[in-house]
């Protein structure tokens, strides 16, 4: 049985960097980036922000329904497939045919919220990406504060990863599944 894993977290905690390094823990593993299909868009991008117009929502359900395709069909074939992708609480619909897939493994990154605004300081520098991050960062844990008591009684892996290497959380996420959680 080969597992799929939903990497999600607030922007620049290290979802890609450990969505990477869990699926190479696999003879056939596979990362999938949302925001990498997302920006295969060439022309009329629309950029996440405070106010989520009709446009964005298409183009974000767009990514992820084809990430979903995707992940099933490289699963099917015997890979281990790690997505990641930006906390969004309305993901669940999007996600609908992977979370109830009986190999899915749900993880939410979640170091403390200066922890994120150090890394993406040290990711973007000052230029204009670290204000939209930064608002990005200061958005989504305002909405993850309050959800996740549920996302755990939905069985969610929650992982503070603030004092955590990327092989320690990768490690953990795999003790945690070893043991059947």
């Amino acid at each position: 049985m080969n597992p799929i894993f939903l990497v999600v977290g607030p922007p620049a905690v290290g979802k890609s960097t450990t969505s990477r390094a869990l699926a190479a823990r696999f003879p056939r593993g596979l990362h999938i980036p949302v925001d990498d299909i997302r920006n295969m868009v060439v022309s009329g991008i629309v950029l996440p922000g405070a106010a989520w117009s009709d446009d964005l929502t298409q183009q974000v359900t767009l990514a992820r329904t084809s990430v979903v395709h995707m992940a099933l069909t490289y699963h099917s074939a015997g890979f281990v497939v790690a997505i990641d992708d930006f906390w969004d609480p309305n993901h669940r619909s999007d996600y609908r045919a992977l979370l109830s897939h009986p190999d899915i493994h749900k993880i939410v990154l979640y170091p403390g919220q200066g922890e994120a605004h150090r890394r993406n300081l040290e990711r973007s520098g000052e230029g204009p990406a670290r204000a939209y991050i930064d608002e990005g960062v200061r958005i989504v844990y305002q909405q993850l504060n309050a959800a996740i008591p549920q996302l755990v009684q939905e069985g969610w892996l929650v992982v503070d990863t603030t004092a955590l290497t990327v092989e320690a959380t990768v490690t953990r996420i795999l003790q945690r599944m070893a043991a059947g959680g």
